[in-house]
């Protein structure tokens, strides 16, 4: 897949483009299908997929106190979804107060028709843009008919009658629900971090910690959690605390983790690790040694739910999908 991180990236003489719009956080199930629909509209007219999106999410450069936003993945994660899905192109829009004020009509005429040549639109049934949110389905229509390009607008994708929704999963991570967003997004929750020093107290209880600096903004509930942590190509069985360990009187939330059955220094590595179950809420202990026969209890039952658990990983489902789509 090729990014376009500015307008003025893209090459003229991209081809037949099917376009789909959106700011796909979490690339959930329901994201999924509608890069599949794109690949397939592509593929029948000979032409190439192209998903645009906004950096930052348009809800950074523009709050609004009824919804804010606390992203699903970071940016690097998206693109690296996105391409995993098999797009040829990600137009990467900066989004700017000053782009937020384009019309849909100059955002249509410019962007989709005189830089990407769109011979279709792919958007979702509820889906609008540009200022004001005036780009709405019954406008794309009419302009698709005046200016050459066909739309299709997909009614809502789901599961037992609810639509797959980034809103969902946002609230399940937040209530440390990680086993029931794997049926939304299709993968384990995951994030990743580089090793920092913390205050060697895993260590003293005879279980060393990796305590973890990330980028994500989206952490879920302060907890014990069973964990597949992977480092470099391998793959670790782990415990995973978050919170402030307040046995210890601690303040500032922290995100640890405990590898099993591995020996070395973790120091400015980077970890990635797999939420599969959250074992128990975070606990306030009399003393150390009540903490350390709990987190002995937790690695037990760690080691029990991971030993029947496979990890899912994105790169490996959707590359097959898109080579499904290729090949079929």
């Amino acid at each position: 897949m090729e990014i376009f991180r500015s307008l003025d990236d893209i090459p003229t003489g991209l081809g037949k483009t099917v376009v789909t719009i959106g700011n796909f956080d979490g690339i959930h199930l329901g994201h999924r299908e509608i890069f599949r629909r794109v690949r397939r509209a592509a593929a029948a007219i000979h032409g190439v997929s192209v998903v645009i999106t906004f950096v930052p999410h348009p809800l950074k450069v523009i709050p609004n106190s009824k919804k804010q936003i606390c992203l699903i993945n970071t940016y690097a994660e998206k693109e690296n979804l996105i391409s995993a899905s098999g797009i040829d192109y990600l137009v990467a829009i900066p989004f700017t107060k000053e782009f937020a004020g384009l019309s849909a009509r100059e955002f249509i005429t410019d962007v989709l028709v005189k830089r990407l040549g769109v011979s279709r639109l792919i958007i979702g049934y509820d889906y609008s843009f540009g200022r004001d949110r005036e780009g709405k389905v019954a406008m794309l229509a009419e302009m698709g008919h005046e200016l050459g390009f066909a739309v299709e607008v997909l009614e809502p994708i789901g599961h037992d009658g609810e639509a797959y929704s980034s809103t969902q999963v946002r609230k399940m991570i937040k209530a440390g629900e990680v086993d029931k967003v794997v049926p939304l997004l299709g993968r384990q929750y995951s994030l990743s971090g580089i090793v920092v020093s913390g205050h060697h107290r895993g260590s003293g209880l005879g279980f060393p910690t990796a305590n973890i600096l990330t980028e994500k903004e989206l952490i879920p509930k302060s907890g014990v959690y069973a964990v597949k942590v992977k480092l470099d190509n391998t793959l670790y069985d782990g415990a995973c605390n978050i919170g402030a360990n307040p046995t210890f009187g601690n303040e500032e939330t922290s995100i640890e983790v405990f590898l099993f059955d591995f020996t070395g220094d973790l120091y400015g590595r980077e970890l990635r690790f797999y939420f599969i179950a959250r074992i128990r809420d975070e606990r306030r202990f009399p003393d150390p040694e009540a903490l350390r026969q709990a987190i002995t209890l937790d690695v037990a039952r760690c080691r029990e739910i991971l030993s029947t658990t496979e990890l899912i990983e994105y790169h490996e489902y959707l590359q097959e999908e898109a080579d499904g789509i290729v090949q079929g």
